[in-house]
């Protein structure tokens, strides 16, 4: 039971590197990307995420203990799951598809799921609703920033 943690968390981190399969040509296309004047904080934002699937990684890892190989857990690690793969491929597709609608609209989705998920996962344990907070506030930023930047460069909408 105590090797749980390694093994959601190192799920997580596997996933997490999907966030890495980028082209320097992709790089350089959001790089000339004009940003919001308020964006100073752009330079801690992969910090800012690590912190965030930590949280997530604990707080399925609390879901699993607290019901371990259930139908229920299991269909609860699904949805950790694919708030993680939208949310990593957020920035892959954004970049590939070199479109900042698409990458509002996997942040806005990631948005939802993740409120879904909190909400599901309250009762059954609030410190793992409460490690999902980081991500129900910060995503909502997230998403709005890129929908900020679709108003600053239109062409790339």
């Amino acid at each position: 039971m105590h090797d749980n943690w390694m093994i959601i968390g190192g799920i997580t981190f596997v996933i997490a590197l999907g966030s890495s399969f980028i082209r320097p040509r992709d790089i350089s296309w959001g790089k000339r990307l004009d940003r919001p004047n308020w964006l100073f904080f752009e330079p801690a934002i992969p910090l800012i995420w690590t912190v965030i699937f930590a949280c997530g990684a604990f707080s399925a890892t609390y879901v699993w203990q607290g019901d371990p190989g259930s139908a229920k857990t299991w269909l609860l690690m699904g949805l950790y799951l694919l708030v993680e793969v939208i949310t990593v491929a957020y920035i892959p597709a954004t970049l590939w598809l070199r479109s900042l609608k698409v990458g509002t609209a996997l942040g806005g989705l990631g948005v939802v799921l993740g409120i879904l998920l909190t909400l599901i996962v309250l009762p059954i344990s609030e410190l793992a609703a409460l490690l999902l907070l980081p991500y129900v506030l910060w995503s909502p930023i997230g998403t709005y920033t890129t929908g900020q930047m679709i108003d600053l460069n239109p062409s790339a909408g």
